[in-house]
């Protein structure tokens, strides 16, 4: 329940009011402003569960079906698609790969788009569109149809992933935001299980109507994103200031418990700016924007080369091609539990870098032991060193794309550096999709090599980053100890501070 306490705010969730000792007081006309109840920490876990309930299994099953539809080209491959269309040489090499030059080309213009139309309509169109190109997939004749129908798939799909981190952004507080990045990005986990899985039954299917089971595989996973796009008009709540799921006394301090902390520099920037080209220029001059994509490449790389080749490199271990698809299984849910506990540290411990290392170790270890040991004469040691690349390639990226998002204000200059920075970093999937050679199977020298080395430069971009903020973090506290915080606050209205970002001297990134 609300205590008496109150503070001035517009019904649009912008601040109307100066910062003094933690208390809002108002400066202008409040002829349009309303009354907002502050709640005690008991209201607002009440508040944050129920936007969890409500937000977090839309954006989870949509990368659910993202992912899944993304990542089962390689249950296809071992079902017969690779003999089928004649995949031989680079040829199943560039299928995989030309999906990203589409996805990566047209992750910034989505999120563009992102700030025009409301978010459950934009990702309605997108789910309806690639959903629909998947299920097409499953009618190719050809090798030319099925490079033509992996570049419309990289372009319809182009978009949801940023789309979704940046939605995340606008409901929850900097050190709230990796639990609920982990939770929804443990979808891609699941989906990698749940491919093996669900590949091993739709095989059963082998010849229903004419088909082949690999057909049927793009066609069953490609009509349910379709259905659901039906559903998000009405499920995904676009923003705190509009979710009808909320009271409105709940809609408006959601919306400002944001931009409150934010002023004074504790968390995203929830600001209703509209995007202009300032905020683009702002994100891609950003060197540090560019820097972290070398650690998107340790994982983008191992995650999209691993997943099209595991299946495969299982069943070279001497299994069926059933039993290779059910034996992806543990390897992603062990990805998956490694995913949320470091994810879940590292909000406790408000801290990101620490834990993207953590997780890039993992794969390191992986892709080492998969290089030491003699293919393949020890199968059981080779299965166990994917768990380790699963989870090192898994794990890192909630925790890299939270530091980013948290390090980078206002909220269009997020959206469109968290664009750039998935985008970028699929380009990875394009290396990724031609390091594992079917000529070097079952040893697969360069799949594993490639990613090891880019594994290396990504820890030490990391901490570059790390080094790099903790540096801007102390000049403004110099700023702050030499000019005085009440001299610094009287050059700047509330939203000139929200517009500022996180060039404001207030705002302190995280580590």
């Amino acid at each position: 329940m609300a205590d008496k306490t109150t503070i001035e705010y517009l019904e649009d969730g912008r601040p109307h009011a100066e910062v003094k000792a933690g208390v809002l007081t108002s400066h202008e006309d409040l002829d349009d402003a309303t009354i907002i109840p502050q709640f005690d920490a008991h209201e607002e876990r009440r508040i944050i569960r129920k936007i969890d309930v409500r937000l977090l299994p839309v954006l989870a099953v949509l990368y659910l079906c993202s992912y899944l539809d993304r990542s089962n080209i390689g249950n296809a491959k071992i079902a017969g698609m690779y003999e089928d269309l004649e995949l031989y040489g680079l040829r199943y090499n560039t299928v995989v790969a030309v999906f990203f030059v589409t996805y990566a080309l047209f992750e910034v213009p989505s999120n563009i788009m992102l700030k025009i139309v409301r978010p459950s309509i934009w990702l309605a169109i997108l789910s309806f569109s690639w959903g629909t190109v998947m299920t097409l997939m499953g009618v190719v004749q050809s090798y030319h149809g099925m490079v033509a129908a992996r570049f419309f798939f990289g372009l319809t799909e182009a978009g949801f992933f940023p789309a979704a981190t940046y939605l995340l952004s606008l409901w929850y507080k900097r050190y709230e935001m990796q639990t609920r990045m982990a939770l929804f990005y443990s979808a891609a986990s699941l989906a990698g299980a749940f491919s093996g899985l669900l590949a091993f039954a739709i095989e059963k299917m082998d010849g229903v109507a004419g088909l082949a089971a690999w057909r049927w595989i793009f066609i069953l996973e490609g009509l349910v994103p379709v259905a659901i796009s039906f559903t998000l008009y009405w499920v995904l709540p676009d923003s705190p200031a509009t979710a009808r799921f909320l009271t409105k006394e709940e809609r408006l301090f959601a919306t400002n418990r944001l931009n409150i902390n934010t002023i004074v520099g504790h968390a995203q920037a929830i600001n209703s700016d509209k995007i202009g080209m300032r905020h683009i220029k702002a994100a891609f001059g950003d060197w540090k924007m560019w820097l972290a994509i070398i650690p998107y490449w340790s994982c983008s790389i191992g995650t999209y080369g691993f997943t099209a080749t595991a299946p495969t490199a299982i069943e070279q271990l001497g299994y069926t091609s059933a039993h290779a698809q059910l034996m992806t299984i543990p390897i992603y849910a062990f990805a998956l539990i490694v995913t949320l506990i470091l994810s879940v540290w590292a909000d406790r411990h408000k801290q990101r870098t620490p834990f993207i290392m953590i997780g890039v170790v993992m794969g390191l270890i992986g892709f080492l032991g998969e290089l030491a040991v003699p293919h393949p004469r020890l199968p059981g040691l080779t299965y166990f060193f994917f768990f380790f690349i699963a989870a090192g390639v898994y794990a890192p990226l909630p925790s890299l794309i939270t530091f980013i998002s948290n390090n980078t204000a206002p909220s269009s200059k997020r959206a469109v550096g968290m664009a750039l920075l998935i985008g970028m970093g699929a380009l990875g999937g394009i290396c990724g999709g031609n390091i594992f050679l079917a000529k070097q199977a079952p040893k697969y020298p360069v799949g594993y090599g490639v990613p090891l080395g880019v594994s290396i430069a990504g820890l030490i971009s990391t901490w570059i980053l790390r080094t790099a903020y903790a540096k801007e973090n102390k000049a403004k506290e110099a700023l702050l100890r030499s000019e005085g915080e009440e001299s610094l606050r009287q050059r700047y209205t509330p939203q000139e501070l929200l517009d500022l970002g996180d060039k404001s001297p207030f705002y302190q990134y995280t580590l």
